[in-house]
């Protein structure tokens, strides 16, 4: 070894990098102190509490619209389903939109800058739909074990926001009118903006990239190169490579494709239009059972790490397995346990049935999310995104034609024909046991990104 490469060397052990085996890129070591993951715990939850902060209050911002639809339609002269359109089903086909464009857009060039600029752009628009007078990280910084509870906090947090949004816009709305909502959310989301410009960045190839920049000017050896696989020289590239990346996914890939009109009933148990939407908050309490689950989660996995046994993402289904069944059970017992066919029972009756359906539905998001984080590793994020296009058609979909279907089938039968379609769903748990190994096996994406995941992660040893 000459002493260009001695020097060399050095500066690669002081700065805790290391070459590939090939000796053609630089990549991290595991001691690295500024990779994500070996971040400190103080800058790990300080990153990570904005983060899942920013996703509940921008989903009770989402279910909110429907309060305020109610009271918009009135001032606009509108009909009911086009307020609903307006105020709901464009708010979660952009959010769908967003996700094609936005996740990928992380992956190659960052999460910080971007979480700046959306959320404060979120609170200008808010201001924008208040004044009119007419008319998605946690990979970086967590291992598989860490991240079984940071997604289900992220799980549990999210579904929080679906059920606190209509009880605070309901009473924003009764108290100061529906355009208060949405200044409320602008001057929230104003502070949360000014918080982000703390947050560090934490995509480990954005920050590789930056390591062998000040290793190159170190050592004036222009040579160097980093382990980057999401380089993106140029906006054509990024397009072809990146953008389309969710898009690929939603339509190729068997593992992303597998994975509003409550309260008039408690209406009809002579609650005010105020305080119908409280009994959801037993939703609540189902979602912190879950972290029973997570409990037999982790006892799960200790038990396959002590006997030696490998890891894979099927391993931690324990909760969509449980979850589905109780899913099917809960909404057959809320169908029938409320008016206009069922008239002398007392509401809670129904509402405790509430508590399961929010287990259940909180299993499904955490599993779910995690199963893609575990499938997809560092492109996470795209997985979620093409989840998440899925899941924003539908939810767009959906208020538009809930209402009627609930008047014209009445509550039970239209709840009875969710939870037929929720019993038939309970085949689906089975099917991601018995053949996700064999599914992921065939997705190219999926070992790629196992395969760019322990190129540049620092735990070598597992995910």
């Amino acid at each position: 070894m000459d002493d260009a490469q001695r020097r060399l060397q050095s500066h690669l052990d002081e700065m805790r990098l290391e070459f590939t085996p090939d000796r053609h890129f630089v990549r991290w070591s595991a001691s690295n102190r500024r990779h994500p993951r070996n971040w400190p715990m103080v800058r790990k939850v300080y990153d990570s509490s904005l983060i899942i902060w920013l996703d509940l209050f921008t989903t009770a911002v989402s279910t909110a619209g429907s309060s305020a639809a109610n009271s918009a339609q009135q001032e606009f002269g509108t009909e009911p389903t086009l307020s609903i359109f307006i105020f709901v089903s464009i708010y979660l086909l952009g959010q769908g939109l967003g996700g094609i464009i936005f996740p990928p857009y992380s992956e190659a060039f960052g999460r910080k800058k971007l979480y700046i600029i959306s959320t404060g752009l979120y609170s200008i628009f808010c201001v924008l739909v208040a004044v009119v007078p007419s008319l998605g990280r946690i990979e970086d910084m967590f291992n598989a074990k860490d991240r079984i509870w940071l997604i289900f906090l992220w799980a549990m947090v999210s579904n929080m926001g679906l059920i606190t949004g209509p009880i605070m816009s309901t009473y924003i709305t009764a108290a100061l009118g529906w355009r208060w909502v949405f200044y409320v959310a602008a001057i929230v989301l104003g502070i949360t903006t000014s918080l982000l410009f703390g947050l560090r960045e934490s995509r480990p190839s954005l920050l590789l990239v930056r390591e062998v920049a000040r290793l190159r000017q170190t050592t004036g050896m222009d040579d160097l190169h980093a382990l980057n696989p999401d380089h993106t020289p140029d906006l054509r590239t990024f397009v072809r490579l990146a953008l389309f990346r969710p898009v690929h996914l939603f339509f190729t890939e068997p593992i992303v494709f597998m994975v509003s009109p409550y309260p008039p009933i408690y209406e009809s148990f002579n609650f005010s239009a105020e305080s119908a939407s409280l009994p959801f908050l037993a939703i609540g309490i189902g979602l912190i059972a879950g972290i029973l689950t997570r409990v037999c989660d982790n006892r799960i996995l200790q038990n396959h790490r002590r006997d030696g046994h490998p890891l894979t993402p099927e391993h931690k289904l324990l909760g969509f397995t449980i979850g589905a069944p109780i899913l099917a059970g809960a909404l057959w017992w809320f169908a029938w346990t409320i008016p206009p066919h069922v008239q002398h029972l007392h509401w809670l009756v129904s509402t405790v049935a509430l508590v399961f359906i929010g287990y259940a539905l909180n299993e499904f998001d955490t599993v779910l999310a995690g199963y893609l984080a575990d499938s997809y590793l560092s492109y996470a994020a795209s997985g979620f995104a093409a989840l998440a296009l899925l899941r924003s058609c539908i939810s767009a979909a959906f208020p538009l034609f809930a209402s009627q279907m609930f008047r014209g089938l009445s509550a039970n039968v239209a709840v009875s024909v969710l939870a037929a379609l929720a019993t038939l769903f309970c085949v689906v748990p089975r099917l991601f046991t018995q053949y996700g190994e064999r599914i992921r096996a065939r997705s190219k994406f999926a070992k790629h990104s196992l395969q760019v995941y322990h190129d540049n992660g620092v735990d070598k040893n597992g995910y």
